[in-house]
Parts: structure tokens; C-alpha cells; sequence
């Protein structure tokens, strides 16, 4: 008998999420919730109004100070300081039709700029660092700057952007820095923002500022192209965040605290959860670690000292946060003790890690923590359908949330998934084009994704994931390879020597994999961990490849046919490329730009006499 049946759930209330479902003649279906969109404010600078008189001296925000101590900014200063952005701004004459570039990650200038602009009704677009960091040919960078045409750009030190500023920026565009100076570009200190008289025209720029205005345009990753650059309005931002309140209904009987790396200029964090925390009048601490081996220290740090009420992740992170929490009973104590709910979302947690997790909490406070999941999109700001503690099995989604109407379309022998919610965008900015091919012709967002139900004969039971439509293929035998869930469950089976797979195998007989190693991982299996060899003689060596190969049998001899079995893999020792589009500003893998980059190296895999690096 395991600890889920002999250990009880902490409790916490969550609203009803009921759902009714339509068979129509065509053969899709309707899931549409049974619960009414909850009445809700129609700008999220609302929000903020609010919390500065009803809460005028609780804090906002919080990051850590080079010196260790915690900078704090609570809700009445927060407003004050956005007045002053946007009156700066409004002085400045900026236009809604070229919004603000914001280069930077998270940090409370960011979030001051970003309120104040929504004050005054000009648009925002946070960047990802990594277009201006982490590329060498600013191809991202320079085609986003290209579509927004910014009056002001903002990075949190000029001189680190710099580069990346001088190849991207417009002529005339003011760079706006909390530190630093950019060469070449007139550069105003941020402080002159915070210290600009009031304008007049404050309050009329905010009145005017309507639910189906522009808050702002948020980036796609790049994962099937060229970012996106998708609008948000204030409508999509508060009305689900409306429906959040209502699914995670305990954050109306206590502000919610977070903890949180996760970068606003994805949805994930930018939306989701700096939302969830200005809606329900909370409390965020902007965490500067990261879900990996180097930059989890941060994080962990930051969780001896803060003790989320909700806590939210990616798979990696969970992973790195389960090895802290096995080793320290303290850190155990402190994260487990306030916490009433885990949240994962990005990608599907293994099994393993959600068991782990229950049973580390039930040896330290007696009993588990809920953990649930979640599915939308940047285009859906983001929650389309979420899951309950009546929708049971690690990766289940859940069901549409109130006011949502998701669409299954049967499709290659699965279903794919569509939706219709007030929080679906309008479009793209400036791309009629992808903004068209969307929506189908009953105005529904079409994901690209296929779900399935977890129980046919009950859709209360919830929905997984299915994989990507668009990667799905056909060996030659007419087998369809359903991509997604085979690589959830490779890198699932090669962890830890595994960070990522691209399957292949499109008209071919056999399944292969292209596989992206956890060098950590890898060299944790040599004597004195590899001390030395470089990643290619680490790849090579008889027990990485031994280990590899073991794994890979043990995959397919549970495996039911052709189409889950792994029968030949490679192990690169080139990392994915992010200016090759090979891998996005979130570390997730582009499966296609890989294959057809690397497709040598797919010859090399199926070859009649494979190179010694090919593992079958």
C-alpha cells in the first residue's frame, strides 16, 4: 500500500468547476463549463487602486538588494511611483501604437514601468533577456524591435545590453536604465521617471483606458517560427484572473504569497502569477535563481527565508527542489509548514517526482500537499482549462474553467483542442496573416495541441495532453508516431543523463532520438565524475553509452509496438543553437528547426553501417 492511500490531502478551498459536454453531427465535441464568468474589474490597474487604499502598507513586491537585505515596495508606494511613470510617459508624448521595449528581467523597476504605462495607456512589451544575452546575431531582437518601432526602451543596466541595444534599437528611441549608460544612445536614468511631476492629464489617460485596450503584447517563443507578438488587453488579463479566483477560491480568504523566478515576459510568470498576486491584493519576492544545478542555489536561499502560500514551477525546478528538500530537514519544515498548494505547468511532471514530493510531506507535516496543473497559452493569458482535486492522475489538465467552451476536433486519429474564453486575444500585432490562420471559422483559438479525455464515459474526470499536431508523423509502415507523449516519457526514462530528445523517424521503419545529455548527469557515471575529458569524450565513454543503451532497452521492452520503441539514439555534444531557432528563450526544444539542421546527423542515425556515436 503506498503513502497516497494511507496519508490524507491538506485541505484548501477551490471553487466548482462543472462541465457539460455536446456531441455535435461532425463529429466534435463542445466542453463547455457550466460556471458563469465571476463579475470582475475591467483594468487590472484597477486592481492596483484598489490595494493602495485597502491595503495601502502591505508589501507588493520584494527582491533581494546586492547587500542581502530585501528591497521592499508595498502597495501605496507601488501606486505612487506608477503615477509618476506615466505621467513621465505622458509628458514624453508616447503613443500607443509603438509600445514600450522592456530588455530586462524581473525586478521592480520593471514592474514600475510596466504599471505605469497601463496607467496611461501605452502598450509594453517585456523581452527576453536571452534575445539580447544569449544570441550572437540578434536575429530575434532585431525582428521584434522591427515590428514595435519603440519611442523608449528599458533594460536594467545599459552597459550588459549595450550590444544588443546598438543593433536593435531605433534611431531616436530613449533608453531609459536603472543603472548604467548605453553608448551611442541618450540614456535617462529610471530615477527621473519616479521623480516626474504629476500631469494633469494622469487620470484622463487612465479613463480612457478601456477592457479591449491594449496592457500589452507579449512574445511567443519561437518554437514554429519567428516570435509572435501576441496582444493582450486588459479584458484577457482580469477576467482570467477572475476565473483563477474563483477555481483557486482560499486566495479570497488570504492573500497569496509567492516565490517566483518564473520571467514576465512569458505568460507563465508575467501574466499568471504577478496577476494572481495584484488581483488578490498578495505578496510576490522575485526569486533571481533558476531551475538548474548553478542557478537553484539562489532559490534555495531565498526558501530558508520566504515560505510560499502557493508555489509554482517547472518540471526541472521541482527536480532540483526535491534533491534540496531530501537533504535538509530544516528547508523541509519551512516549505512544507505555510504551503497549501504546488502548481506545475511547461511541461508534464513525471510520475516519479509527484510521488517523491507526497511523501517528503508526509514525513514532514503528516500529510500531502495538492499539486495540480493547468493548460492554455500566451494567446489564452493564459488558463483555458485547470485541474481540481476531482481530477485525478499526475499530468491531467482539468477541465474548462468558467466561462470557457473548448472545441475537440477528431483529427488524425486524435482530438484536437480549440477554445473560445474572454480571454482569448484578438490577434497578433501587426500580422494579419498568422492572426487569421488562428481562428477557425466559429472564432475559436486553435492550439495545435490534441488532448484526451482521462475517463471517455466522464469528461469531469479531466483532459492530458497529446502532443503537438504538428509533429506527430508516419513511419513506413503507416504507424503514427505520437511525438509528445514518447518524449515525455524518453527523457523520463534517461534521466537523469538526459536534458532533452527530438524523436525521428519520418519515413522510416524505426523510431529513433536525437538526445540533448545532462552533462551532470553523464559525468556523475565516470570515476572522480569525468575530471578532465571534454563533453565529447564524456559522451563516448563505455559507461555513458552503456548506461544509454540500458536505459533504452529497458524503455522498449516495455514498449507495445513500433511506434514507442526507441531503437537507435545519438547523444550530442553540440548544445541546441537559440540564433539557429534550435532552442527557444525557454529552454524548450524546436523540434523541427533541430531535424532539419541536423539532418547529417539523422542520416548518420539510420545508415546501414551506423557511426560508432549512433547507440542501437
Amino acid at each position: 500500500m503506498t503513502h497516497e492511500t494511507v496519508s490524507s490531502k491538506r485541505q484548501v478551498r477551490l471553487g466548482s468547476l462543472g462541465v457539460a459536454l455536446e456531441k455535435r453531427a461532425d463529429g466534435s465535441m463542445l466542453l463547455r463549463s457550466t460556471v458563469p464568468v465571476p463579475p470582475h474589474p475591467g483594468r487590472m490597474t484597477d486592481l492596483l487602486e484598489h490595494w493602495a487604499r485597502h491595503a495601502p502598507d502591505r508589501t507588493f513586491l520584494a527582491k533581494r538588494e546586492n547587500s542581502g537585505d530585501w528591497r521592499r515596495i508595498t502597495y501605496a508606494e507601488t501606486f505612487t511611483a506608477a503615477r509618476r511613470v506615466a505621467s513621465a510617459l505622458l509628458a514624453r508624448g508616447l503613443i500607443p501604437e509603438r509600445p514600450i521595449m522592456l530588455l530586462s528581467g524581473n525586478d521592480i523597476e520593471h514592474a514600475l514601468l510596466s504599471l505605469g504605462a497601463m496607467l496611461a495607456g501605452i502598450p509594453f512589451a517585456p523581452i527576453s533577456p536571452a534575445y539580447s544575452l544569449l544570441s550572437s546575431d540578434y536575429g530575434k531582437l532585431k525582428h521584434i524591435a522591427g515590428l514595435l518601432n519603440p519611442q523608449m526602451v528599458f533594460t536594467a543596466d545599459a552597459a550588459k545590453f549595450g550590444k544588443a541595444i546598438a543593433a536593435c534599437c531605433p534611431p531616436g528611441a530613449e533608453i531609459v536604465a536603472t543603472r548604467g549608460e548605453a553608448s551611442g544612445h541618450r540614456t535617462t536614468p529610471f530615477a527621473q521617471l519616479i521623480e516626474a511631476p504629476e500631469h494633469a492629464g494622469v487620470d484622463a489617460a487612465h479613463a480612457s483606458v478601456r477592457p479591449e485596450s491594449i496592457a500589452k503584447v507579449l512574445f511567443t517563443s519561437g518554437s514554429t517560427g519567428v516570435p509572435k507578438g501576441v496582444i493582450t488587453t486588459h479584458q484577457m488579463l482580469t477576467s482570467n484572473q477572475a476565473l483563477m479566483r474563483h477555481w483557486l477560491a482560499f486566495v479570497a480568504d488570504e492573500p497569496p504569497l509567492l516565490l517566483d523566478w518564473l520571467p514576465w515576459n512569458h505568460t507563465f510568470g508575467g501574466s499568471h502569477n504577478f496577476g494572481l498576486v495584484l488581483y488578490n491584493g498578495g505578496t510576490l519576492y522575485i526569486d533571481d535563481g533558476k531551475p538548474t544545478p548553478a542557478g537553484f542555489a539562489e532559490s534555495l536561499r531565498n526558501l530558508r527565508e520566504v515560505t510560499p502560500s502557493i508555489y509554482f514551477n517547472v518540471p526541472k525546478g521541482y527536480e532540483e527542489l526535491i534533491a534540496a528538500l531530501r537533504q535538509d530537514k530544516g528547508l523541509r519544515e519551512r516549505f512544507f509548514n505555510g504551503l497549501k498548494l504546488t502548481f506545475y505547468a511547461a511541461a508534464p511532471l513525471p510520475r516519479h517526482m509527484a510521488q517523491e514530493l507526497d511523501q517528503l510531506a508526509v514525513e514532514t507535516i503528516g500529510e500531502r500537499v495538492p499539486m495540480i496543473s493547468a493548460f492554455g497559452s500566451t494567446e489564452t493569458a493564459p488558463n483555458a482549462l485547470s485541474a481540481t482535486l476531482e481530477t485525478p492522475g499526475a499530468g491531467n489538465l482539468g477541465v474548462p474553467l468558467p466561462g470557457v467552451t473548448l472545441k475537440l476536433l477528431p483529427t488524425g486519429g486524435k482530438l484536437e483542442a480549440r477554445v473560445r474564453s474572454p480571454s482569448v486575444t484578438p490577434g497578433y500585432w501587426k500580422d494579419p496573416l498568422n492572426t487569421a490562420k488562428a481562428f477557425d471559422d466559429e472564432g475559436f483559438y486553435i492550439f495545435g495541441d490534441a488532448l484526451r479525455f482521462a475517463d471517455p464515459d466522464d469528461p469531469s474526470k479531466g483532459l492530458f495532453f497529446d502532443g503537438r499536431l504538428t509533429e506527430d508523423f508516419k513511419l513506413l509502415t503507416g504507424t503514427w508516431v505520437s511525438t509528445g507523449p514518447l518524449r515525455a516519457r524518453v527523457i523520463a526514462g534517461l534521466a537523469p543523463l538526459a536534458r532533452d530528445v527530438v524523436i525521428t523517424g519520418h519515413e522510416r521503419s524505426e523510431v529513433g532520438a536525437l538526445v540533448f545529455p545532462d552533462m551532470d548527469g553523464c559525468r556523475a557515471l565516470l570515476p572522480k565524475a569525468g575530471d578532465g575529458l571534454a563533453d565529447a569524450q564524456v559522451l563516448a565513454s563505455q559507461e555513458v553509452r552503456a548506461a544509454v543503451k540500458a536505459r533504452l532497452h529497458e524503455m522498449a521492452s516495455a514498449s507495445a509496438g513500433s511506434s514507442t520503441r526507441i531503437t537507435r539514439a545519438m547523444l550530442l555534444d553540440e548544445p541546441a543553437s537559440i540564433d539557429a531557432n534550435e532552442i527557444t528563450d525557454k529552454g524548450s526544444i524546436n523540434q523541427r528547426a533541430v531535424l532539419d539542421r541536423r539532418a547529417a546527423l539523422v542520416e548518420d542515425l539510420y545508415a546501414a553501417k551506423p557511426p560508432a556515436r549512433v547507440i542501437l
